[in-house]
């Protein structure tokens, strides 16, 4: 009895032993078979001692389990994950040796980087782009990257491409024309020359920032449209801020015509009368009322809408 007692006890702690040796191996080891073989280690043995089945189970830590820190030695719980750490779901059942990965954009055996942020590739050619109406968000974007181009390079000039309705859309106000003034102020302010561009339309308060260019460097496309207007404003209250805000609306209008007279070259009597009703101009009659000093067209095209014999007998080509 007493060899029987001897024996079993050694036969536990040898199978505690041979449990704690499998703890360590079998997580690793048992990556490299299938779901299918997983499920059972030894379909032949059968535990009987409470004991023992308690000892070989055991709580791990591996980088390959996917979903989870832990898993169970017993094979419950193994789930071969994909190692691509861009997978949508680490829950995901992958394949048996196949490992998914990440391929960046290549051609032939140069190695490319992604499409970069076309606002920022611009940018990096000092490029401004106001592509919409005058608004403070908008505004403050633009004073920004005049302010950040003229401390990068003061020599260098900044391109301003103008595509906007002004401080209106579509008849609605949406912002007011101390936004184009600030905008203005600032581009007088800095020391590098800023080449004006109309690649749509200019109207309104965008075409004055557009005659506002350095001389000889304000130019549009042949299609673009330029328009120039006098402010609007609604207001609504008792007669005293009604009268308070029609001065203000007259102070702006005189501030805008003085501009305009300034760099179009034409005298504030005329510039007030021409923006009594809204006045439009193809890039042609702009050359001439003295907006802008150029268009820019493409010589390959057989169809120049009659730029070139304006440019010509404007003596700028």
């Amino acid at each position: 009895a007493i060899f029987c007692t001897r024996t079993y006890v050694h036969f536990l702690v040898t199978a505690m032993e041979v449990a704690t040796i499998a703890s360590h191996f079998f997580p690793t080891a048992r990556m490299l078979s299938s779901p299918a073989s997983s499920r059972t280690l030894n379909p032949n043995r059968t535990p009987t001692s409470s004991s023992i089945r308690a000892s070989l189970s055991t709580n791990f830590l591996s980088p390959f389990v996917g979903g989870s820190v832990s898993g169970d030695f017993a094979g419950q719980k193994f789930r071969p994950a994909s190692l691509n750490p861009y997978s949508s779901s680490s829950s995901s059942h992958g394949k048996r040796g196949v490992v998914t990965m990440v391929i960046p954009f290549s051609r032939g055996s140069a190695w490319e980087q992604p499409p970069p942020d076309l606002a920022s590739y611009l940018y990096k050619n000092r490029i401004v782009y106001l592509g919409m109406s005058l608004v403070p968000s908008v505004t403050e974007l633009i004073l920004a990257e005049f302010l950040y181009l003229q401390y990068e390079d003061e020599e260098k000039p900044i391109y301003l491409y103008i595509n906007s309705t002004g401080t209106t859309k579509g008849g609605e106000k949406l912002g007011y024309e101390t936004e184009a003034f600030a905008i203005y102020d600032v581009m007088r302010y800095v020391k590098p020359p800023i080449f004006t561009l109309c690649v749509g339309n200019a109207w309104g308060e965008a075409a004055l920032l557009l005659a506002a260019g350095s001389k000889g460097n304000r130019s549009a496309l042949p299609s673009s449209t330029i328009m120039i207007k006098q402010p609007i404003a609604r207001f609504q209250g008792q007669a005293t801020d009604i009268e308070l805000a029609r001065k203000e609306v007259k102070n702006v209008k005189a501030e805008l015509v003085k501009l305009y007279s300034k760099h179009i070259g034409k005298t504030p009597e005329q510039i007030d009368a021409d923006i009594r009703r809204p006045k439009y101009f193809s890039p042609s009659e702009a050359v001439e009322y003295g907006i802008i000093d150029k268009v820019i067209y493409n010589e390959r095209s057989t169809e120049d809408r009659g730029v070139v014999s304006d440019l010509k007998k404007a003596q700028l080509i």
